[in-house]
């Protein structure tokens, strides 16, 4: 008898076995999560680091094989995913995976979307490529889940498991693509295990590196299929090794259980949360509640002070420091703040009950806005402990300057299994996004066009309608260097 299978041996045997089929519930789920990254993508083309991405790509040169949105010309696969899982991540109103708190699909869309388009695939080896991409991201950020401390390891190694457990996913669904057996998928991923990381710190303190992440993780996927595509070879024990994934990572603390338990029988992608709210998930149940006490009739003037309540683990992130929450310099910023949130909902917004047209810099900065913030105060509350990370509830209570007492507690998060967004929310928030670059005809007509996924018939019948026209030029400075502009 031979040796048994290795666990990245056993996912790579998965995501080929996935060519053949995967269930409808799960392919339904993919096509709506393309849809839902096309739309990020689209909404995200005109920000600053988007055009930076964008200016950088176009200044690499290389083989036209696939599309990007923002770009009117095709660059490399691994660039085209690199500008494409930067935008689908830079709002951060991408899905999320709980309690792994991973968000797979902005990375894995991207990635088999350009090696998909570079490979000639139909829509469904797409679509199958893609679920497969997911399952083994979930399955990885899973294995790094202490269920002990109900928590990430990975975050609290202040370490970005979105990205680094993305760029493997990544591979394995672009090394699908290109055709590679179980060995040279295996390989990928092992190569991409070397290519992965990505540090949190952004999240706490500013910075838009963050923005960065999903996309260099779909970028080192496809680079690694690549690779491997060309001879390079990764370690059969690259996530169990001594000197693996886990033990670099983790320092060995993981679930090998998670890797391949149910693997092919029990699948995450339809339970994986999609956001309703352009803000960090941690913030949508806090949300939730301030609407509820404004639809009880609260107006933002009537607070005299305020609590929110959240998680212990998800203070450091949308409470800490305190005094940098309540003054958000930013749009992307408040995007992280629990005191903003609370505010924006409580006066009221767009979208589904807050759209992107709520975080701006200006609004950000507003002093009535700002003077709500500083009565606002984020702190750890013992039931949300004990509910986190399976969601990520809230508790919001209202003192008014009327000296009565509310609250609002809410357990669960819109947009996963227990609050399901219909498939009317779900348009909703494609078109939304989608409109501030394209016509509504150009909207509809992606969507009409998504049907691809899942069918016999060309990828390129869907991506040839999505790249938005903007014209990038490389021009020669005057001292030589290469300077890109994007217009």
């Amino acid at each position: 008898m031979g040796e048994a299978p290795t666990a990245v041996q056993r996912l790579a045997g998965f995501a080929v076995d996935a060519r053949a089929g995967v269930p409808q519930e799960v392919l339904r789920s993919v096509r709506q999560r393309v849809l839902d990254v096309v739309g990020l993508q689209l909404a995200a083309v005109d920000l600053d680091t988007s055009r930076a991405a964008m200016e950088f790509v176009a200044s690499q040169g290389g083989v036209p094989d696939a599309g990007a949105v923002g770009l009117s010309d095709r660059v490399p696969a691994p660039w085209a995913a690199f500008v494409g899982g930067v935008l689908a991540h830079s709002l951060d109103y991408d899905d999320t995976h709980l309690p792994s708190i991973l968000h797979p699909s902005a990375s894995v869309v991207p990635a088999a979307l350009a090696t998909g388009e570079r490979a000639g695939a139909t829509g469904a080896q797409t679509a199958r490529a893609i679920a497969a991409g997911i399952e083994i991201v979930v399955r990885l950020g899973m294995a790094g889940y202490d269920r002990e401390t109900n928590n990430s390891t990975f975050f609290e190694h202040g370490q970005h498991a979105t990205s680094i457990c993305g760029a493997v996913g990544s591979a394995a669904a672009a090394a699908t693509l290109l055709g590679h057996g179980a060995g040279q998928v295996a390989d990928a991923m092992g190569i991409a295990v070397s290519m992965a990381g990505g540090v949190i710190e952004a999240n706490r303190t500013g910075g838009t590196v963050k923005r960065m992440h999903c996309g260099w993780a779909a970028h080192a996927g496809v680079s690694a299929a690549l690779l491997a595509d060309a001879g390079f070879t990764g370690p059969p024990t690259v996530l169990e090794g001594r000197f693996g994934f886990y033990e670099a990572f983790l320092h060995g603390r993981y679930e090998p259980a998670e890797l391949t338990d149910g693997l092919g029988q029990q699948w995450s992608v339809p339970g994986i949360f999609f956001k309703p709210y352009p803000a960090n998930h941690f913030t949508h149940t806090a949300i939730d509640a301030a609407i509820e006490l404004r639809d009880r009739g609260l107006r933002p003037e009537d607070v005299a002070s305020a609590e929110l309540g959240v998680a212990s683990p998800t203070v450091r992130t949308i409470g800490e420091p305190l005094e940098a929450k309540q003054q958000p310099e930013t749009g992307y910023a408040a995007q992280f703040s629990g005191p903003y949130v609370v505010t924006a909902a409580l006066w009221g917004g767009g979208g589904l009950g807050l759209g992107l047209g709520d975080f701006t810099d200006d609004l950000a900065r507003d002093p009535a806005r700002r003077e709500l913030m500083a009565r606002i105060r984020v702190v750890a509350d013992d039931r949300c402990d004990e509910i986190y990370p399976m969601q990520f509830p809230a508790v919001l209570r209202v003192r008014t300057t009327a000296g009565e007492q509310l609250e609002a507690r809410v357990d669960s998060n819109r947009g996963g299994p227990q609050r399901p967004l219909s498939d009317e929310e779900l348009a909703t928030k494609f078109r939304d996004n989608a409109s501030r670059s394209l016509s509504d005809e150009q909207v509809g007509e992606i969507e009409r066009r998504a049907e691809v996924l899942g069918t016999e018939r060309p990828l390129s019948e869907f991506t040839d309608v999505v790249p938005v026209g903007t014209s990038t030029t490389v021009r020669v400075a005057s001292d030589g260097g290469r300077r890109v502009e994007v217009r």
